[in-house]
C-alpha cells in the first residue's frame, strides 16, 4: 500500500474514534436513581435531594415523600424543557430565592400537602410562562409582598388550606386580587381576631389600617435644659430652651440647608426656668422666669436684631416660678405665673399696650407647681397644680374679668401638673404624679371622671401631643425609659407605643418645619434631645 493511502486510513479511523467518543458524550442521561421515568415523565420518591440529571424529553417531574429541606436556588437549572412540577407530601418547609431559575416553559407549578412556612420574595423569579400555581394545603401564613410580580400569564392561583394571617403584611395580595387576571378559589383568613374566618377574596384594601409612626432619634444638642417652647415669629419657626446650670435662655432655628437646628440668640439670665415667648401685635416678647434675681420680660428689637429687657416682674408676687402659661381672652393677651414659694401668689398678667401688669393674684401660700389655661364648654379656665392641696379649677367670670374658683379635681392629692388634650371633640386631662399613679380624665359636662391610670416612677412630666390624626401622650421618668403612649380610638384609652431613652425629661414641645414634625425633649440631666415623627407603612 503506498504512504498516501495508509495516511487516509489512519486518518479516517482517527475521525471514527473521535465520533465515538463524541457520541458518548452526547448519550442521553439515565433515569436518576429514586425515580421512575416514562418517555416524557419523571417520579421521584423518597429522594434527598434534587437531581441534576433526566431525560432530555421529560417535560413533567413530580416529587412525592421527598427528604430534603427546601428548594434551593438553581435547583432545576439543568432541566430547561420541563413544563410541569409537582412536589405533594414532602418535608420541606423553604422555598428559596430563584427556586426555579431557567424553567423557561414552565406552566404548571403545584407545591402541594408538604410543610412550607416561609417563600423569599423571589422564590418565583423568571417563570414568566407559569398559567397554574398551587400553593395548597401548607403552612403558610403570610406571602412575601409581590412574589408574584412578573408572572403577568397566571390564570389560576390556589392558596387554600393555609394559615393566612391577614394583617398589613398580607395587604398587598388583597391589592393583587383585585387587579390581576387570574383567578383565586375561595380562601379564608386564620387572624388576627377582628379578620378571622372572613374571605380574603371578600376584602378590600382600604379595611387594613397599615399606617403607623415613631419618633426617630434626630439630633442631640449638648446642652441640658428644664423647659423647651416652639413658636413662629415672622413666618420662620423657633424653639427656645431654658438652661438653669447654664442660666439662659437659647434659641435656635432651622437651617433649610444642613436640615438641622441651629443656635440663633440667647438671653442672658440667672437660674433660668422658663423661657416663654409670647408675639403680640408681630412683636416678640420673652417672659423669662428666674429662681433668683427676679423675672424679667424682653423685647425682640428687630432692627437691632437682639433681645432688649423691658420689664422686671414683681418679686414680692412671683418669688419661685414654676411654670408660665400664655392664652387671649376676648382679644385681649395675658400670662400667668404659677408661683410655688410659701410667700409668692400666683399671678396674671395683662397686657396693656405698653407693658404688662399685675392683673389677678389667684391665691397665696399654695406653692403651685403648674397652670394649664384650656376652654370648657367654650369658656375660659385655669387648672392649678399644687403640692398643698388637690388640683384647682378656675373659670373666667366674664362681667368681673376675673377668675373664680370653681372646684377640685377630687382624690388627686400630690398632682405636679395638668395638661389638657381633646379627642374628637372630647376634653381630656392629663395629671402627672411623681410617684404613684398618674391619670387620665375626661370631662363628662360636669367634673373630671377617670378614664386610665398610669404608674408613675420619677415622672415630672406626662405631656400630650398632637400631630395630625396622632394623639399621644409623654410619660417621663428620672429613674427609667420615658414611655410614649399613642391614643387608641376604638377603646377610647392610650396605649403603650414606643420608649425613648432622654434623662430627666422635663417637657416637650412639637414644631413643623418644612412638611416634618420634629419632637423636642428637654433634659435637665442629660443632652437635649430632638427626634423626628416617622410615618411607616406597615404593608410595606
Amino acid at each position: 500500500m503506498c504512504r498516501s493511502g495508509l495516511t487516509l486510513l489512519v486518518w479516517v479511523a482517527a475521525v471514527s474514534l473521535v465520533l465515538v467518543a463524541d457520541g458518548r458524550r452526547v448519550r442521553q442521561p439515565r433515569c436518576p436513581a429514586g425515580c421512575t421515568c416514562t418517555k416524557d415523565n419523571a417520579l421521584c420518591e423518597n429522594v434527598r435531594s434534587v437531581p441534576h440529571t433526566f431525560p432530555s424529553d421529560v417535560v413533567s417531574l413530580s416529587f412525592v415523600k421527598s427528604g430534603f429541606n427546601e428548594i434551593t436556588g438553581g435547583s432545576f437549572v439543568h432541566t430547561p424543557a420541563l413544563q410541569l412540577l409537582l412536589f405533594t407530601a414532602n418535608s420541606f418547609d423553604l422555598i428559596d430565592e430563584d427556586a426555579f431559575l431557567g424553567l423557561t416553559h414552565l406552566e404548571y407549578l403545584f407545591i402541594e400537602n408538604n410543610k412550607i412556612a416561609s417563600i423569599s420574595p423571589y422564590a418565583f423569579r423568571g417563570l414568566k410562562t407559569l398559567i397554574h400555581l398551587s400553593l395548597a394545603y401548607n403552612n403558610l401564613e403570610t406571602l412575601p409582598k409581590d412574589v408574584f410580580k412578573g408572572m403577568d400569564a397566571l390564570t389560576k392561583v390556589d392558596l387554600r388550606g393555609n394559615n393566612l394571617i391577614c394583617d398589613c403584611k398580607l395587604k398587598w395580595l388583597v391589592e393583587w386580587m383585585h387587579h390581576t387576571n387570574a383567578t383565586l378559589d375561595q380562601i379564608y383568613c386564620s387572624g388576627p381576631p377582628l379578620q378571622q374566618g372572613k374571605k380574603i377574596n371578600d376584602l378590600l384594601p382600604h379595611s387594613f389600617d397599615c399606617m403607623t409612626a415613631e419618633f426617630a432619634s434626630y439630633q442631640s444638642l449638648k446642652f441640658e435644659s428644664i423647659s423647651v417652647e416652639a413658636f413662629t415669629f415672622g413666618k420662620e419657626q423657633y424653639v427656645v430652651f431654658a438652661q438653669p446650670f447654664a442660666g439662659t435662655c437659647s434659641f435656635l432655628e432651622w437651617d433649610h440647608v444642613e436640615m438641622t437646628f441651629r443656635m440663633y440668640d440667647t438671653i442672658e439670665s440667672t437660674s433660668t426656668v422658663v423661657c416663654k415667648p409670647m408675639v403680640i401685635d408681630n412683636h416678640l416678647f420673652v417672659i423669662v422666669a428666674q429662681l433668683f434675681g427676679g423675672s424679667h420680660i424682653y423685647k425682640r428689637d428687630t432692627s437691632a436684631n437682639k433681645f432688649i429687657k423691658i420689664q422686671d416682674i414683681d418679686i414680692l408676687k412671683i418669688r419661685k416660678p414654676n411654670d408660665i402659661e400664655t392664652f387671649m381672652i376676648d382679644g385681649e393677651s395675658f400670662f400667668v405665673i404659677a408661683d410655688s414659694s410659701k410667700a409668692g401668689s400666683t399671678t396674671v398678667y395683662k397686657w396693656n399696650g405698653n407693658g404688662f401688669y399685675s392683673h389677678q393674684s389667684l391665691h397665696p401660700w399654695y406653692r403651685d407647681t403648674d397652670v394649664e389655661y384650656l376652654e370648657i364648654s367654650n369658656k375660659p379656665h385655669l387648672i392649678l397644680s399644687s403640692s398643698s392641696q388637690r388640683p384647682v379649677v378656675y373659670q373666667w367670670n366674664r362681667s368681673q374679668k376675673q377668675f373664680d374658683r370653681r372646684t377640685d379635681i377630687p382624690e388627686m392629692e400630690d398632682v405636679f401638673s395638668v395638661k389638657h388634650f381633646r379627642v374628637k371633640g372630647d376634653l381630656f386631662i392629663c395629671l402627672t404624679r411623681f410617684i404613684g399613679d398618674s391619670k387620665v380624665m375626661r370631662w363628662d359636662g360636669a367634673m373630671f371622671k377617670e378614664v386610665q391610670t398610669f404608674p408613675s416612677r420619677g415622672s415630672m412630666v406626662f405631656q400630650p401631643v398632637s400631630i395630625g390624626n396622632w394623639q399621644y401622650a409623654i410619660m417621663g421618668s428620672d429613674y427609667s425609659l420615658t414611655q410614649v403612649y399613642q391614643w387608641d380610638t376604638k377603646r377610647g384609652q392610650f396605649v403603650p407605643s414606643q420608649e425613648l431613652n432622654i434623662q430627666a425629661p422635663r417637657s416637650f414641645s412639637l414644631v413643623a418645619i418644612d412638611d416634618r414634625v420634629f419632637l423636642l425633649a428637654s433634659s435637665f440631666k442629660g443632652k437635649t434631645q430632638i427626634y423626628e415623627h416617622l410615618m411607616i407603612d406597615l404593608s410595606n
